[in-house]
């Protein structure tokens, strides 16, 4: 069941929203070459809870830390730890939070001082992805209206779509219906309406969209080793179009 949101919880999401996206704001400026992932994980929680809020993803389903942290090759679901990040690398951060009852989630990967032209170009594809499938939500469109905007920017590019991890609903929940794929038939799929919100993400890769998961558990890598990016907004479906929650101002 696809829940529709009302005025008054859609301020709420927007407020749990807001909390990742000031958070995310000062990760990106503190990913520098010689910062270890755990450092990014420690300041992420301390800031969420200076805000008033919770860490979403620590203790769902056993995960232990605040952020996902994916490095170059790393998909989604990579672990904070004591390694530094390195000039040229990419780091995907997703994060999430949870105020008054309702969850914010919002991901974006990051370059690491200098990066190669290979990684401009597929930071720059995902996250314009992210917005032609944002441009898709609205009422009276139909769900895969957003996967196939994505799939068609991605794949043109030459890129990866990633099959095997979607966007999602949420709202007092962190994973609600419906599953949003990043790839899928235009027209099809559930109607979209106001009070819908979605968090919606793709994932690209540098070569294959196979992935596969590591021993820990979590961590999802490609599977030819080539680097993948990740972006993701949550939004809410309007009359008037989409109204992005996961920005700062």
């Amino acid at each position: 069941m696809i829940v529709l949101r009302s005025p008054e919880e859609i301020e709420k999401l927007r407020a749990s929203n807001r909390v990742v996206a000031l958070a995310m704001k000062e990760l990106k400026k503190a990913a520098r070459p010689g910062v270890t992932t755990l450092e990014l994980d420690e300041m992420a929680e301390a800031f969420i809870r200076e805000h008033g809020a919770t860490p979403a993803f620590k203790g769902y389903k056993g995960f232990q830390h605040t952020i996902c942290a994916s490095v170059n090759e790393q998909v989604v679901h990579g672990i904070p730890s004591d390694r530094k990040l390195q000039e040229g690398d990419i780091i995907t951060i997703d994060l999430g939070a949870k105020l008054d009852g309702y969850y914010g989630d919002h991901a974006a990967t990051i370059p690491v001082g200098q990066v190669s032209d290979d990684a401009k170009r597929i930071l720059k594809c995902c996250e314009e992805a992210l917005w032609r499938g944002i441009e898709k939500a609205r009422a009276g469109n139909r769900l895969f209206d957003i996967s196939h905007a994505i799939q068609v920017h991605a794949e043109s590019a030459g890129f990866g779509v990633v099959r095997d991890y979607v966007g999602h609903g949420i709202g007092t929940n962190l994973h609600e219906e419906p599953q949003i794929p990043n790839f899928g038939k235009p027209g099809t799929g559930p109607e979209l309406k106001a009070g819908m919100v979605l968090a919606i993400e793709p994932m690209l890769n540098m070569g294959t969209e196979v992935v596969k998961v590591l021993d820990d558990d979590w961590t999802v890598v490609t599977a030819d080793g080539k680097l993948s990016t990740h972006f993701e907004h949550s939004l809410a479906i309007t009359k008037n179009g989409p109204d992005i929650l996961s920005v700062s101002e």
